[in-house]
């Protein structure tokens, strides 16, 4: 098919002009081949701001020689941009479901979006692929749309599919999508992984993030039946249970017998499984991570990690102390969501003491550290040593059954500082 408003990357970019916002799809989806016209364009530009979820690959733009011409303000911190957190790049705190809105709304107007996108069908329409999430609302949103249409994006449905017409400039490139290998969990994931499984149901539908908790979780759901998937984003891990039939969404009662997600990451083969497969529906993040939909599914499992928790329930998953590591992403909308699902089932996974030996479980979090998921929400706190129900439990009953899933070699500290905060002794089962 004929692509209209073709052109190079090098000729794309100068839609671009000083001053701007400018998104950048995130995730897998990254269009490198754009963001390095863009930062060639440095000397060009003045004061560009990028605004993005996670991205993956180069982040040239970031370079601290480059902060007369870019600065990003990030919905989700990414490893690649960490390290200049503070310096060229800020940090929004904000709800993953929420971020749409920000453009819906006018509160943050979209001059320029980069986006990364399959080749158009034979009726134009081009397909987001690995990443819908918070960019089908730029794209709707952003004055200008710079396409990198490219043949190893794969074609996903549900809201991914937009027209050319809606492209102000589209740049042709032969590029892999960035791909994550994850290594074998470890240990205490494995033993993580055993133990959330023992508490999803048959039936459950469930959302978990990647890396070596999730891909352990999913490894011991062997013998599970119709379980479904409702998640912002998945990795290959469930591949095999939809090919053995395990993950099906019989049992959904929002988009039954489909796999419904905001983005994806993984290898090529968790790519050439999501291309053209009319079971998987990429959403608009609005959509998927709403709790009025969420809670519609039955026994809704929502799996999340943390940076440390203190005895009260308190989670933090966003910063070490004062320092930005992630963001609030998506984690509250599934707590919130799954808690109020029949049968659900908000779990937060955390092995219970850091690389360096440091327990996880603590009195009081790091000062600075931020509250992402409130003691209020929290109701499943699983560690390699067991399952901690806090749902009304009183503080000191927290404090103790917090206590029982932490590393032994601070269960002794933990109990000194439970009777001092207290003032009396353990409650004794």
């Amino acid at each position: 098919m004929n692509i209209p408003n073709k052109m190079t990357a090098e000729e794309a970019v100068k839609i671009i002009k000083s001053g701007d916002r400018v998104l950048i799809q995130g995730g897998s989806a990254t269009p490198q081949a754009l963001i390095r016209a863009m930062v060639g364009r440095a000397s060009e530009l003045r004061n560009v701001e990028l605004v993005h979820l996670h991205t993956e690959g180069e982040s040239g733009y970031t370079a601290p020689e480059l902060s007369d011409s870019f600065h990003t303000s990030a919905f989700f911190i990414g490893a690649n941009v960490r390290k200049m957190v503070g310096q060229t790049v800020d940090y929004i705190p904000i709800f993953l479901s929420d971020i749409p809105s920000l453009f819906r709304n006018g509160i943050m107007n979209l001059d320029v979006v980069l986006v990364n996108v399959s080749p158009p069908d034979k009726h134009g329409f081009c397909s987001l692929g690995v990443s819908v999430d918070i960019v089908i609302s730029a794209v709707e949103q952003g004055k200008k749309v710079i396409a990198q249409i490219n043949p190893r994006m794969p074609r996903t449905f549900g809201d991914a599919l937009v027209h050319m017409k809606n492209f102000d400039a589209c740049v042709e490139v032969v590029e892999e999508i960035h791909e994550m290998n994850l290594a074998a969990p470890s240990e205490e994931e494995v033993l993580i992984g055993k133990n959330i499984a023992g508490i999803i149901e048959d039936g459950a539908t469930l959302q978990m993030g990647i890396g070596g908790i999730p891909n352990a979780v999913l490894s011991f759901l062997t013998n599970h039946k119709n379980l479904g998937i409702h998640t912002e984003m998945f990795s290959e891990g469930i591949v095999d249970l939809v090919e053995k039939g395990i993950v099906n969404g019989s049992k959904k009662k929002v988009n039954p017998y489909k796999i419904v997600s905001g983005f994806a990451m993984g290898t090529r083969r968790l790519y050439d499984f999501m291309d053209d497969n009319p079971e998987i529906e990429m959403k608009d993040i609005a959509y998927v991570n709403d709790t009025a939909i969420i809670r519609q599914n039955p026994r809704a499992t929502a799996i999340n990690s943390a940076i440390e928790i203190d005895f009260t329930g308190q989670v933090c998953a966003d910063s070490i102390g004062t320092r930005m590591f992630s963001g609030v992403g998506g984690q509250m909308d599934f707590m919130r969501g799954s808690a109020l699902s029949k049968g659900g089932k908000p779990i937060i996974a955390i092995t219970s003491a850091t690389q360096k030996g440091v327990s996880k479980i603590v009195p009081m979090l790091r000062q600075g550290a931020g509250v992402v998921t409130t003691r209020a929400h929290a109701r499943y706190v699983v560690t390699e040593y067991g399952v901690a129900f806090l749902f009304g439990k009183t503080l000191k009953q927290r404090a103790q059954a917090l206590r029982d899933i932490a590393h032994p070699d601070h269960r002794e500290e933990l109990d000194k500082a439970i009777f001092e905060r207290f003032g009396s002794s353990l409650i004794v089962k």
